[in-house]
Formats: C-alpha cells, structure tokens, sequence
C-alpha cells in the first residue's frame, strides 16, 4: 500500500520498527523510540499526537510520555500548528548535532562530581584512582567531542546546506 508521495506504508512502518529496535538496544526506552522513528520518517518530518496515535496504533497518553521524554533529551520540539489548537512534534535537521551539545552540561556536571570523589575518596586510594580515571575520560570525551561537533559544522555545511 502507498501513500499520496508512492511510499510503501508497509516498508515505512517495517523501518520505523526496526531502527525503534536499534534505539531500544541503545538504551533509549521503547514508546519514545517507536515516536522519534516515526517523526523522523514522516515526509514532513513532523507529526501530531492524534497522527502518531494512529501510525502507531498506540493510545494518546503513551504518546505524550513518549513525547517528553524526547523533548528533555533534546531529539523532538513542539509547535503550534497555525491556525490551530494542536501541536505538532518536529525532528529538526541537526537533531544528533543538538542533542549531543546539550550532553556538555551532563558532561560538565558529572566532572564536578568526579573531582569531588577524587578528593573524598583520597586520590591515592584504589576507588579515588578509579573515580581520576573516569574524570580524565570525561574530559577527554569533552574536548573531542568539541572538535567532531565542529568538524560535524563543516562537513554538513558541504554536503546539505544550499550555496
């Protein structure tokens, strides 16, 4: 079956549930996964609760959990539709690229507590050494991950943004 655009529905929903499965194994939980497949796929790259209920056969409130979950994370915003009461959910281009960014301030977060479990802990002890370890990877993710965001900037420039 095919819709106004010649999509196979069938092969669309086939992919939605399998990269779902992907993410799942990731770690991402289940519903905001099948939701973020979903909006992802979508021709407009943008759906609302009642269009997701539908395609996914599930029921409005697993939609709106799902849906806030993936707006903290950063991989869905919301919108309104103009002229309407409904929002939409949208997945934006360089939604990886966002949500990566926002991970800085875990990152950030989580340094603080290592240095100050390095300093509880005793930095000469097995655990302070264990507690330095993951604060040196952390940083060091940090300021790589700096690096490939900018690396990322350039190469998407090249390859999707028009001239």
């Amino acid at each position: 079956m095919t819709d106004q655009t010649g999509r196979d529905e069938e092969a669309v929903s086939a992919f939605v549930e399998r990269f779902a499965g992907q993410l799942v194994e990731a770690g991402m939980p289940r519903m905001p996964s099948r939701i973020f497949a979903a909006v992802l796929a979508s021709e407009t790259g943008a759906l609302t609760s009642a269009e997701l209920s539908e395609a996914l056969t599930i029921s409005p409130a697993a939609v709106s959990g799902g849906i806030r979950y993936l707006s903290q994370v950063n991989l869905i915003s919301r919108e309104r539709e103009p002229g309407s009461r409904r929002d939409r959910y949208r997945v934006h281009s360089n939604q990886w690229y966002e949500a990566m960014t926002n991970r800085d301030q875990i990152l950030k977060r989580w340094e603080d507590t290592m240095r100050e479990g390095v300093t509880t802990l005793g930095p000469r002890t097995s655990a302070g050494r264990r507690v330095a370890e993951t604060l040196e990877f952390l940083q060091f993710m940090e300021r790589e991950m700096a690096g490939l965001r900018d690396r990322w900037r350039e190469h998407r420039a090249r390859l999707f943004e028009p001239e």
